[in-house]
């Protein structure tokens, strides 16, 4: 995992002083090569002693070795800038330049899954006798999708878009039920109520989530969607593009782990475009 990588998917968990240093390393990625332990530390009008305590706690010797590691994340993402031709166009570029970002994303999320907790994500949502699907905003068309394939699967699966929807159907929630909650924005408190229900039902949680916080941490299992941009549109689209191909990678390992899963799903698949015929 790269440095920005680990910046990215560290920030939920740090405390506020070593966000806001994250932060300011995040945006301003291509001068830290010039910057000294002080110049950062005048900058962000915190001692040289933070900065070099943020750079061991982030797991490097100090802030030689955590700007290095920086240094050489920036040149590689402009060796792959300057792969672009420059015949292309702006619109070009920037369609290119998205795409890697889109697939840089979906690579350090993977990364940060831990193989056990992808095998255990698949299979809580997998065995459900009804699976919850949660989630608003693109995060809801995101659940609807996935609520939709895994119906296809001829499993009971039902996608809820607002978090009062949520909490009227868990009345009669069972044990061998399980809930996906999809967050991408804050710590998901609007779902949080929804999750402790889950779990005193006996019911089972799985998060797909943006930042780490009490929602991942309420979870059975828990996976993080890394992302970071600068610019909020691009950022939108680089979190919907990495988290919907976490949620295919979650969909092919059910597929994966029952043997009628793909007859079921082609068979679905043929009446829906039959007209039902």
């Amino acid at each position: 995992m790269t440095a920005l990588a680990k910046l990215r998917t560290e920030r939920g968990r740090m405390s506020a002083m070593d966000r806001r240093i994250a932060d300011y390393i995040l945006v301003n990625a291509q001068l830290l090569r010039d910057y000294s332990s002080q110049h950062l530390a005048d900058a962000l009008k915190v001692s040289q002693s933070s900065v070099v305590k943020f750079a061991q706690r982030l797991g490097y010797k100090g802030y030689p070795d955590l700007k290095l590691s920086i240094t050489e994340a920036v040149a590689r993402a402009s060796a792959g800038e300057a792969a672009i031709s420059s015949g292309d166009d702006a619109d070009a570029a920037r369609a290119s330049a998205l795409w890697r970002s889109k697939a840089t994303a979906a690579r350090e999320t993977h990364a940060l899954a831990a193989p056990a907790t992808l095998v255990a994500a698949a299979g809580l949502l997998g065995d459900a006798e009804t699976l919850l699907v949660a989630g608003d905003g693109i995060d809801g068309d995101a659940a609807r999708a996935f609520a939709g394939r895994v119906a296809m699967l001829g499993h009971r699966s039902i996608a809820h878009l607002q978090p009062h929807d949520l909490l009227a159907s868990l009345s009669a929630v069972t044990p061998r039920d399980t809930l996906l909650v999809i967050c991408g924005h804050s710590d998901g408190g609007d779902w949080l109520r929804g999750c402790r229900e889950m779990k005193r039902a006996g019911g089972r949680v799985v998060a797909v989530v943006r930042h780490t916080g009490p929602l991942s941490a309420e979870a059975d299992a828990s996976l993080v969607v890394s992302v970071h941009d600068a610019h909020p549109h691009l950022e939108d689209l680089i979190y919907e593009a990495a988290m919907r191909h976490l949620l295919d990678d979650l969909f092919l390992r059910i597929v994966a782990a029952r043997p009628t899963a793909l007859e079921t799903f082609t068979a679905n698949r043929r009446r829906l475009r039959s007209g039902g015929g």
